[in-house]
Formats: structure tokens, C-alpha cells, sequence
């Protein structure tokens, strides 16, 4: 079967559930490729004519916003000792130097944390349970939240979309190649994204005053 055919058979309906469910349970706190589903999303939309990108671009917002708005009351309940546990189970993502990080970054932005970290991943997986757990002011945490998710959301939809739009020519003729092109711009923003949260715990690394020699 053709690509494009193969295509064409996917539901919009499952289109839309699966990216508001990953980027959702991504909010929420669980270590999942929120922003690789969208940037999927996006380009499938603007070569499938039933997915409609503002349908897909508020889809994903709402993941985001109630992801975020339902990972600030587990952290805000869950406190520190949550972050332990989740350190235990995912070292790789919420290990002490990424839960520090994180934290310098909220000491830093404020409720301005949780708007920029959306767009950054290691930052859009703690942003939600750690505002819980420093008992950032939910209204604060509110309207950073749904500015963070629509900007970041709409914004990627749109830009993705409008790529797959103007090579859609391009795309149709060679759909194997343009499926291609969709896996290595995942993996490049997947590779983009960690590098931001290594340097982050880098830096926290760096910060870190040396301990003093015992006498």
C-alpha cells in the first residue's frame, strides 16, 4: 500500500487522542516523546485531509494544560517524597541533579518556569509536580500553564503544519522520502531537547560549591 493511502486510513478522532494523551500523561510527569507526537502530528495533518491542525492544535493544548493542572496536585500532595520515589523509578529523568536544575529554574523564572518549560523537555515533565510541591499559588501556576501550553502547542502545530503544506508536492511524490524526512525531524528534535537538559544539570553540576577538604 502506498504511504499515502496508509495514511489516508488513520482516524482524525485517534490522530487527536493520541496526541493529547501523550503530551497529557508527558505533563502529567511521566518521561514520554510528547513533543515527537506532535511534530508527527502536525506534518500527518497537513497531508491528511481529515485532521484538521486547529482541531489537533487545541487538542494538544488542553493535553497540555490538564497534564500540567493534574501533575501540580499529585506534586502539591505528594511533596518532596514523591520526587524521591520518581527519582528511584526514572534516575535518568528525575535523578537529584535534574530535580536541582528544575529547581534552580523555578527559583530563577518564578511561575514563568512553568511557561518556559514547556518548551523544554526536562522542564515540561517536572514543571506541573514541582510548582505543586514548592506550593506555587495555583492561580500563578494557572495562567502560566495555559499560555505555556497554547503558545507552545498552537505554535508548533502551526509551524509543522505550514512545512508540510508548502512541501506538499514534494511530499506526495516521494511519500517514502517525506516519511523520512518526518522520522529525522523527530530524532533531531528529540536529540535537540536532551542536549538542553544536559546542559541544564550541567550547570547545576558546575554551581555546586566544592566540598570542603576534612581537617
Amino acid at each position: 500500500m502506498h504511504v499515502q493511502a496508509w495514511l489516508d486510513t488513520i482516524p482524525a478522532v485517534a490522530v487527536y487522542a493520541l496526541v493529547a494523551g501523550v503530551i497529557g500523561l508527558e505533563s502529567l510527569g511521566i518521561p514520554l516523546p510528547g513533543e515527537i507526537v506532535l511534530i508527527s502530528a502536525a506534518l500527518l495533518s497537513s497531508q491528511h485531509g481529515d485532521v484538521n491542525p486547529f482541531v489537533l492544535g487545541a487538542c494538544a493544548s488542553a493535553g497540555a494544560v490538564i497534564g500540567d493542572s493534574i501533575g501540580y496536585a499529585i506534586g502539591r500532595k505528594g511533596g518532596r517524597p514523591l520526587l524521591a520515589k520518581m527519582g528511584r523509578k526514572f534516575p535518568k529523568h528525575f535523578g537529584p541533579g535534574h530535580v536541582a536544575a528544575a529547581e534552580r529554574s523555578f527559583e530563577k523564572w518564578g511561575m514563568w518556569a512553568v511557561f518556559f518549560g514547556r518548551f523544554i523537555a526536562l522542564l515540561r515533565i517536572f514543571a506541573g509536580p514541582l510548582a505543586g510541591v514548592l506550593h506555587m499559588p495555583y492561580w500563578k501556576f494557572l495562567i502560566a500553564n495555559v499560555l505555556g501550553g497554547i503558545v507552545w502547542a498552537g505554535g508548533t502545530t502551526a509551524v509543522i503544519y505550514s512545512v508540510g503544506v508548502v512541501a506538499e508536492d514534494w511530499l506526495k511524490r516521494f511519500s517514502y522520502v517525506g516519511l523520512g524526512v518526518a522520522i529525522l525531524i523527530g530524532l533531531g528534535s528529540m536529540l535537540i531537547v536532551k542536549r538542553r537538559a544536559a546542559k541544564m544539570v550541567a550547570e547545576h553540576e558546575a554551581a555546586e560549591p566544592e566540598p570542603e577538604p576534612a581537617n
